[in-house]
């Protein structure tokens, strides 16, 4: 019997997700990860966080059938910089310019500014994805251009980048399992005593003269996100020179996906917000995004960010916490050690090579890192 004929299909480079139709889009993205969703994905576009001037030119890759609907897609963006990605190829742009080469234009696939894993390749069939990556390979060729990446890249997805021949990148960051616990003291009860007293300790000086605030959907209101904004802008010009983010995408998650977000904020005693984090939550996920504070207050950056998270999740049975990119400090606080992944197309062979013996370095370097971060968890040893 003949094999059928693979369908028909078309690719095409769009200009925005906010041009595409909002229920196709999220019909592949499948509503677990809220920064995959449209509605996260249009409002970075609307607000100017993405856009003319930022370095970020909305590219998505879009595959659709033989009638026209959408049956894949990917978001993508044409970068002339590499901030906002958290997966670090600044040393790879320096050997590619030292070589008389352009790095810049790449093409990225990501959810801008966010540090997440979740689904690259929208797709509901094999096929569909692995052609998002040919046609991913197809624009780096017919533009010329150096590169192009997908940064926290969701494990189950690995193996499809794996299959077309990408380069692997492995990294870490810190989550919370919530392994089925009744309340924060049941989850104390699993530490040695070390660090259960330091943890209470922690949580009660990180409060004292304050009063914390947890906010969700329509009690948030626009006093809150000028607060929020204020500790945002504070937290981005000590990192990252400026913020990512626009005060308008604040109105707009507000306005479309408040009963994502659960928003806390510590008032002084003169009922002054002095310090707020913002978390957002997925399916089975609390997404710990965005901190900021106006006074030095100690440890009030681990108990809005960390230990109130792990409050929320354990209430909601949720199934873990993830609290962003790097920190270490997570580890003493039960955040353990995760393998995160990118995936990497490099067009020159040459250079292709010298970033696979560079990956291979790493990993083995991180690999290491791994073992013995493992080894520090501060849970009890079992006999």
């Amino acid at each position: 019997m003949a094999e059928a004929d693979p369908p028909a299909r078309t690719i095409s480079l769009g200009t925005g997700v906010a041009a595409i139709d909002a229920a196709a889009w999220d019909a592949l993205a499948g509503g677990g990860n809220p920064f995959v969703g449209h509605a996260f994905l249009s409002l970075l576009e609307q607000s100017g966080s993405v856009g003319p001037g930022t370095g970020w030119q909305p590219a998505p890759l879009l595959v659709g059938d033989a009638a026209g609907a959408l049956v894949a897609a990917a978001p993508a963006y044409l970068k002339s910089h590499s901030q906002g990605e958290y997966v670090f190829d600044h040393a790879w742009a320096d050997a590619w310019t030292r070589a008389g080469g352009d790095y810049y234009p790449k093409l990225q696939i990501a959810a801008p500014f966010t540090p997440v894993p979740g689904p690259r390749l929208l797709a509901k069939d094999k096929s569909d994805a692995l052609l998002l990556l040919r046609a991913a390979e197809a624009v780096v060729r017919q533009n010329q251009l150096s590169s192009a990446h997908a940064t926290f890249v969701a494990p189950e997805q690995m193996p499809l980048f794996e299959e077309a021949g990408w380069l692997v990148r492995r990294d870490i960051q810190f989550h919370f399992a919530n392994a089925d616990y009744a309340s924060f003291d049941d989850f104390l009860a699993t530490l040695n005593s070390q660090k259960r007293k330091q943890l209470r300790k922690e949580r009660t000086r990180a409060v004292e003269g304050l009063r914390v605030e947890e906010l969700t959907g329509d009690a948030i209101r626009a006093e809150h996100w000028d607060a929020m904004w204020l500790f945002y802008q504070d937290t981005g010009a000590r990192k990252w020179g400026r913020p990512y983010l626009t005060r308008e995408a604040f109105d707009l998650i507000g306005e479309r996906m408040a009963d994502r977000i659960i928003l806390l904020i510590a008032y002084d005693g003169d009922e002054r917000p002095v310090a707020g984090a913002l978390h957002f939550l997925g399916a089975d996920t609390l997404y710990g995004r965005y901190w900021g504070c106006l006074a030095e207050i100690p440890y009030l950056h681990f108990e809005l960010c960390y230990y109130r998270a792990i409050d929320i999740a354990i209430e909601r049975g949720l199934a873990r916490v993830e609290a962003g990119a790097q920190g270490g400090h997570k580890l003493a606080r039960g955040y353990g050690p995760v393998a995160t992944w990118s995936a990497h197309f490099i067009a020159d062979p040459g250079f292709r090579r010298a970033v696979a013996e560079y990956l291979e370095q790493e990993r083995q370097a991180e690999a290491a890192e791994m073992e013995w971060l493992e080894g520090q968890m501060p849970f009890k040893r079992k006999d």
